[in-house]
């Protein structure tokens, strides 16, 4: 059940289908993933893995780090958004 629910939280982290340049078939190799996560800041990086890799939910992850689940929600939103820059760009110049 985790595993299902951390395959679709992975999927969510996707190209935008409205660049036109990428190819769809491009992959991005698992350690390019890594290196746009860890260069991520440290407040939207800390909400992302703990969301993504440990499968935990807004309201655990805002207990944990002690800030609201808003804010929880409003830092992994600002990740995907800086993750999906980063696949996209690197996607165009492959």
């Amino acid at each position: 059940r985790h595993n299902n629910r951390r395959q679709r939280r992975l999927g969510r982290v996707h190209v935008d289908d409205d660049e036109d340049d990428v190819d769809d078939d491009m992959s991005i190799p698992p350690e390019v993933l890594f290196e746009f996560v860890n260069q991520l800041p440290e407040k939207y990086r800390l909400v992302f893995n703990l969301y993504v890799m440990e499968d935990m939910q807004h309201k655990e992850i805002a207990a944990l780090l002690g800030i609201s689940d808003g804010t929880s929600k409003s830092n992994l939103a600002r990740a995907k958004e800086i993750l999906k820059r980063k696949i996209n760009a690197y996607l165009r110049d492959e």
